[in-house]
């Protein structure tokens, strides 16, 4: 496992409250704003000011090991609560197991949570992988989602660290990642899950595992996941799309680091038109329903949005929303930037009405 950079909080109502209701989430067509200009929320800017503060260095000037030493977003949200004397401790679900997986080469880390829900029988499953660019950060960095997203599907999550770039590059992942999905099919009803009531989930890169396992399940004959929840996904290679250009500065994920992620994986070993690495290309008939969420202030936004529409042109059902004054990795942020707790409430829903009418007889 990557050396650990952070920890998951927890957010409760009264400090949502306190916090104001922060922006939502809204069409792409702003019809004659012409002039509207993407700014942060004020909770978002204050967790941008934090990570500046912790005095990180950019990212595509680094090697990749010394890039997994950098401060995360997952830290400056732990410095603001501790700043303001807020609780620092992880989202309570019912029950958290670390174990290992059997993997194409190895044994694969995972971290499961089960729900806190009083439901009898068994649970739907969510299998979930963190984002990082295929290179940096791991199950630590991304625990506040994986427990986020348990707690508002009512579903039992099996997070999955799988192997990165450069030492393990493309299509180490994809692989890792579909062994991943097919453990949990197998293995559902050993974790009090429901082995056809199983999705898949990712954020940024893991967005793009998340996918690329739909695909590999379409082609290979496997059964398909219920529902594909893909959260801000790298789905293409093109870092000149109209959001790479807007926010070719922004923060924490920019333009330049992007290419830079893309090298370590790829190792200029594969054609950029590979399906399973660009799902933008691909064949997407057949695939299961997606929700696509993405952040107003992303490079990623223009392909997120662009895959939600092949998706549907596709005939695959999809629920897009796109959320205002946020940026990349807001998703898990509920601790801080109240946007985050809309996100997840409508992740969460839309994974339930997939599960609906899907339990095993």
């Amino acid at each position: 496992m990557r050396t650990r950079i952070g920890q998951s909080v927890v957010v409760g109502a009264a400090l949502a409250a306190l916090l104001g209701t922060g922006c939502t989430s809204r069409e792409r067509h702003r019809g004659g704003q012409a002039e509207y200009v993407a700014r942060p929320s004020p909770e978002m800017q204050d967790v941008l000011d934090k990570l500046a503060a912790l005095g990180g260095k950019p990212l595509e000037t680094l090697t990749p090991a010394e890039a997994l030493r950098q401060p995360t977003p997952t830290d400056a949200v732990l410095a603001l609560l501790r700043e303001r004397d807020l609780p620092t401790t992880p989202q309570p679900v019912g029950r958290v197991e670390d174990r290992s997986i059997p993997g194409p080469t190895g044994q694969l880390p995972v971290r499961i949570y089960s729900p806190q829900v009083g439901a009898v029988g068994a649970l739907p499953v969510v299998v979930y992988f963190h984002g990082g660019g295929w290179v940096i950060a791991d199950l630590d960095t991304y625990d506040a989602s994986a427990r986020a997203i348990a707690e508002a599907s009512d579903a039992i999550v099996v997070s999955v660290h799988y192997r990165q770039a450069p030492e393990n590059p493309f299509p180490a992942a994809v692989d890792d990642a579909f062994a991943a999905y097919r453990w949990a099919l197998d293995n559902a009803r050993s974790l009090g899950g429901d082995p056809q009531r199983v999705a898949v989930a990712g954020e940024s890169a893991g967005g793009n595992l998340a996918t690329v396992t739909c695909l590999r399940a379409r082609d290979e004959g496997v059964p398909l996941p219920v529902h594909q929840l893909l959260i801000y996904p790298v789905v293409d290679d093109d870092f000149d799309t109209p959001s790479y250009r807007e926010f070719a500065d922004a923060k924490p994920l920019n333009r330049a680091m992007m290419p830079w992620f893309f090298g370590h994986y790829v190792k200029g070993k594969t054609s950029p038109d590979d399906p399973y690495l660009t799902p933008l290309h691909a064949d997407l008939h057949g695939l299961p329903p997606a929700t696509v969420i993405t952040a107003e202030i992303d490079p990623l936004r223009s392909e997120g949005e662009a895959y939600a529409n092949a998706l549907s042109a596709a005939g695959v059902p999809v629920h897009h929303r796109d959320y205002v004054g946020v940026t990349h990795e807001f998703f898990g942020m509920g601790a801080v930037v109240p946007t985050a707790l809309t996100a997840v409430q409508f992740a969460g829903e839309q994974l339930r009405e997939s599960f609906q009418g899907r339990a095993s007889k």
